[in-house]
């Protein structure tokens, strides 16, 4: 025999490795495995095998791991799994690791069909479960089609209705925005809230048969045994709750309770082999243990665990309060500045718009200067123009002044004098009227010249206007002080397939072991006392009922996808869930029906099935 012997363990989200000896225990096994992952609340684990026969098996605590059925392989292989479940996930489950590994296993149960669940329900669950690892949805972060590889819905579901995979990820998308800046740890929680309240949550079943040979199922669960006929596995039709129930035990294949009620008979059923009835007493006692915890003052240990996972909350309560008012905060900042830059870019515009009509104004005032120098110059060759006809004109004067002292002087002839004299006189007369109309000219460029002038001084007057009216621009927004990213997701490993619901099935190679065993009787006492009459499970109500908001965003959801559903793919156990709906049948609504009268009456019930 080796000196010590190499084991892996799977977890729903983990892979250990490790040797221990040959003589170690399951109990020491299994210790060593949850001190490894930090797990405190063991009561509801095990270790789960496939024995020689290809069965999975829960391994024996008691037991030497090496002197049990364990497939003899290098490494022996163990998965880590929930055997037993709590009644109520939020009051029950204490640690933060617990309710990952329930969450884990749970989800895995989904969406391997072990665990019915109508398909509005199935989105709700899968948007809790992609918050449970994306966390907060942001645009930014998760852009569309971050769902593509996802694995979040049953084949059964996908088949069942016409709807694309990109549908279904809108879906799912438009819940996951929904639940906003909820925690990783918050959306595992709601997740387990809203499976326990489904009806094969938690049950594991059995195949027996009653004195009648009447193939049944028998389920076993944290509340109590219920039976359930064979085409279905919903709707229990009688229920034992562990306050009823004083003593188990089996002989072979026969299986005997005990009720508290002395007047009531043993309640009898038959499994096809003894290693089932083995499996159901260890299911019972479990159970029982645990129904009889819950209904008791918490221990030391787990008084010690609430408090710290109290206050480990309480803490993330803080933290995520104090980043929601960063975020706020942040978001305000962004929303001032994005103000402030829309009333930047407005100003920018008018300034803009200001620049452009003062360059407008000052082509326009130095088109009036360039045509006033032009006025200017064109009154200046008038003026001299005025200046040089006034020469002639006087030289003109001159002459005909020096002719008339001519004509006085040397008066020759008369004929000829007048003849000079009419030519000079009117060659004056054209000078003056020459000169009155360059005058005129002159003095038609001059009043130009003046209103240009007056014009260029009103164009001077309304750009100083204009320049002073103009507001310098904003100084640049400071950009707002950078909060800390948030932690990056951890990954979550892709859980192993795994089954919450276990049936039993006919084996003709039962071991010599087994064999031996078939005389034994196994019996266990379970202790009542303290255990209240009326049942407070009886009184409960569904996750959705609590809640009316999700109870009609589940009814608009389900109408929804009636629509797109082929009536043809539906199963027994989708008809036998609208059965359920219609009549306004549940889970605990069942439970309490099934638990009327009195234990013997149920136990007679059972006897006539």
């Amino acid at each position: 025999m080796p000196k010590t012997v190499n084991v892996r363990v799977t977890s729903m989200d983990a892979e250990l490795e490790f040797s221990f000896h040959p003589n170690t225990t399951g109990k020491q096994l299994f210790d060593q495995v949850s001190r490894t992952i930090g797990l405190r609340e063991v009561w509801y684990f095990g270790l789960q095998f496939t024995d020689i026969r290809g069965l999975p098996t829960w391994l024996s605590f008691e037991k030497k791991v090496m002197g049990q059925d364990v497939k003899k392989e290098t490494p022996l292989q163990f998965k880590l799994k929930a055997k037993f479940y709590p009644e109520d996930v939020t009051e029950e489950l204490v640690q933060d690791v617990t309710r990952r590994l329930f969450f884990l296993q749970v989800k895995e149960d989904l969406l391997l069909e072990e665990i019915y669940c109508p398909p509005e329900s199935a989105v709700l669950l899968a948007s809790y479960a992609v918050q449970a690892k994306y966390g907060e949805y942001q645009k930014v972060a998760h852009p569309t089609g971050y769902l593509s590889s996802e694995r979040l819905l049953s084949n059964k579901v996908l088949k069942q209705h016409k709807l694309s995979k990109e549908q279904w990820q809108e879906r799912i998308q438009t819940w996951h925005q929904e639940h906003g800046s909820m925690l990783k740890e918050e959306a595992m929680i709601e997740y387990l809230k809203i499976t326990q309240d489904l009806e094969m949550y938690g049950v594991n079943y059995f195949d027996i048969k009653n004195k009648k040979n009447t193939d049944l199922w028998l389920g076993v669960d944290a509340l109590g045994l219920n039976i359930y006929e064979k085409e279905d596995r919903l709707t229990p039709k009688i229920g034992f709750p562990w306050s009823e129930i004083r003593n188990i035990s089996f002989n072979d294949k026969k299986f005997i309770i005990k009720p508290i009620d002395k007047k009531a008979p043993d309640f009898i059923f038959y499994a096809p082999r003894l290693q089932v009835n083995k499996r159901i007493l260890q299911l019972c006692m479990g159970n029982h243990e645990l129904y009889m915890r819950r209904r008791k003052a918490d221990s030391i240990e787990v008084q010690q665990m609430k408090a710290q996972a109290k206050e480990e909350r309480l803490q993330k309560k803080t933290e995520k309060d104090q980043l929601e008012s960063e975020k706020k905060k942040r978001e305000t900042i962004e929303k001032e500045k994005e103000q402030m830059e829309k009333e930047k870019q407005d100003l920018m515009k008018k300034l803009y718009e200001f620049e452009e009509t003062t360059k407008r104004a000052e082509i326009e005032l130095q088109e009036q200067l360039d045509r006033g120098v032009r006025l200017e110059e064109e009154r200046r060759k008038v003026e001299q123009e005025a200046a040089r006809l006034e020469t002639e004109r006087m030289e003109a004067i001159i002459a005909k002044e020096e002719l008339v002292r001519q004509a006085e002087d040397q008066i020759k002839s008369q004929e000829q004098l007048t003849a000079e004299l009419a030519e000079y006189s009117a060659k004056i007369s054209l000078l003056e009227e020459a000169k009155r109309v360059k005058e005129e000219e002159a003095d038609s460029w001059h009043n130009k010249v003046m209103e240009v002038e007056e014009n260029l001084l009103k164009t001077r007057e309304e750009l100083i206007l204009v320049m002073n009216a103009a507001p310098a621009p904003a100084p640049p927004a400071s950009p707002p002080p950078a909060s800390p990213p948030p932690a990056p997701a951890s990954p979550v490993p892709t859980p192993p397939a795994s089954s919450s619901s276990s049936s039993s099935s006919s084996s003709d190679g039962e071991s010599d072991h087994e064999n031996s065993e078939e005389n034994s009787t196994y019996s266990a006492e379970l202790p009542t006392q303290g255990i209240e009459d009326h049942p407070q499970e009886e009184e409960r109500l569904r996750e959705a009922e609590k809640d009316e908001s999700l109870q009609k965003k589940l009814m608009a959801l389900s109408s929804e996808l009636a629509e797109a559903r082929d009536e043809n793919t539906k199963t027994p156990n989708d008809l036998l869930h609208a059965e359920n709906v219609r009549v306004g049948r549940d889970k605990y609504k069942t439970l309490r029906q099934i638990r009327m009268g009195n234990t013997k009456q149920r136990i007679d019930e059972f006897e006539s099935l």
